[in-house]
């Protein structure tokens, strides 16, 4: 007798897993020759598993696995709603594009309307701001924290001002009691951009619970990957449905893709100029997208969110191990902190070359180049000073000089599950040796 479908599922299953152990076995790092990634992906059989059974499906848009993505996710940061999407660039966009709907009324947001943001920060933090037609307003960043300068919000606000919208830096929250007290006093919307801090707590609180909505992203350098793939969060019935409407052509609609006649009423709506009893489902509301993810990827993500408490473990771990080894050099290097309140889930390790210093940030990158070991600069520096912000429309506030320093002294090195002790005492001992040098030369040279 031939096998059922079920029988030959579990048989191509049981294969993956072997697939799994002989093309992806681990290899003896050995310093100098083996690459110290600053970021990657980190998995074992059950990704691929995951992946396998929902091809088996063949359901290529989301489905059961995105239904309980969404729900454990959501659960995780103790919210009503999370709502996959594609990237957590598309995420930030769909964040900030559904404040915009005419369904707000008085609150939603309009062309010319100031949102506060940081100015060294991710594009796709500011890049949403810009494509509404809104105006960025850049505050500066405090250190060693790499946040938001709390004491900027007030000259930041004008009587155009209504949201406010900027990141966890390398999963480090800002000032969360600051923040969310000066948008409430002042009536703001509140996006937290959560990409790099999933896993982060403020006073004991998962961050993204604190924002009217807040983004994740997925990509294999973050804390859990599908490959591609972002949420948005929120706890507001109202923002879920305009989020999933932008996310979904724009459409008036909510039922999810294979279902029909949710609403009970779907050939008796009569909205703007169309006759009476046009198909819901293609009535549109918004000028929207279509940024949903497949099945397959979310099937990743499932497997991916059963090790996260192990992934910010592990993230945590590092980052004390490389802030001990590093604690005597902080004459030379400005180490990291903690925003006072907070546990970060740290997606990196920030590092800054004090200007007085015997050598420069170019050297310490090129020296941990040449011995394999990744690095990063702190995202856009100082993002008015990237060619593509030139001629955009934005204030700011001062001289924004920390992140002038950011541009000019900082970089971050990896602190993710993949690297093991050996990887990080490498890095210690790399960046170490590299500071005695420097401070030899210059002693030499006097």
């Amino acid at each position: 007798m031939s096998e059922s479908a079920d029988q030959l599922r579990l048989r191509i299953l049981e294969s993956v897993r072997a697939y799994h152990e002989a093309a992806f076995q681990s290899r003896a790092f050995v310093p100098g020759e083996t690459p110290v990634a600053c970021a990657g992906r980190v998995f074992d059989a059950e990704e691929l598993v995951r992946l396998v059974d929902s091809s088996l499906d063949f359901w290529l848009t989301t489905g059961r696995y995105a239904e309980q993505f969404e729900r454990e996710f959501a659960a995780l940061f103790g919210v009503r709603h999370a709502l996959l999407v594609n990237s957590g660039s598309s995420a930030n966009l769909l964040a900030l594009s559904c404040l915009t709907s005419p369904k707000l009324g008085d609150r939603r947001l309009r062309p010319g309307d100031e949102v506060i943001t940081v100015a060294a920060g991710f594009p796709t933090t500011v890049n949403p701001i810009i494509q509404n037609n809104l105006v960025p307003v850049f505050v500066d960043v405090d250190l060693p924290t790499y946040n938001i300068d709390v004491t900027q919000l007030d000259d930041a606000r004008s009587d155009r001002t209504r949201a406010i919208m900027i990141a966890h830096t390398l999963g480090n929250p800002f000032d969360l009691d600051a923040v969310q007290s000066f948008a409430r006093a002042h009536d703001l919307w509140l996006i937290e951009d959560c990409c790099d801090a999933v896993g982060s707590t403020y006073r004991g609180r998962p961050v993204g619970s604190f924002g009217d909505l807040a983004t994740v992203s997925f990509y294999p350098a973050h804390h859990i990957t599908m490959g591609e793939g972002g949420c948005v969060l929120t706890d507001r019935p109202r923002l879920k449905t305009l989020v999933e409407s932008f996310r979904d052509w724009g459409r008036d609609c909510w039922c999810a893709p294979g279902s029909d006649n949710t609403c009970g009423k779907r050939f008796d709506w009569q909205l703007g100029e169309l006759p009476h009893g046009y198909d819901h489902k293609y009535i549109y509301s918004h000028i929207g997208y279509n940024l949903k993810l497949t099945d397959m990827q979310a099937a990743v993500g499932v497997a991916q969110l059963a090790k996260l408490a192990g992934f910010v473990e592990a993230r945590r771990r590092n980052f004390a191990r490389l802030a001990a080894g590093l604690a005597g050099l902080e004459e030379f290097l400005v180490l990291p902190a903690a925003t006072p309140g907070s546990e970060p889930s740290w997606f990196g390790f920030p590092l800054a070359v004090r200007p007085e210093s015997p050598f420069e940030r170019n050297d310490l990158v090129a020296h941990l180049n040449r011995r394999k070991i990744a690095t990063r600069q702190i995202f856009g520096g100082n993002l008015v000073r990237q060619p593509a912000y030139q001629g955009v429309a934005y204030r700011s506030v001062g001289d924004l000089a920390n992140s002038d320093f950011v541009m000019n002294h900082a970089f971050w090195i990896g602190i993710y599950p993949g690297l093991n002790d050996a990887m990080i005492d490498f890095m210690i001992e790399s960046i170490q040796g590299f500071v005695r040098a420097g401070v030899e030369r210059a002693v030499s040279r006097s």
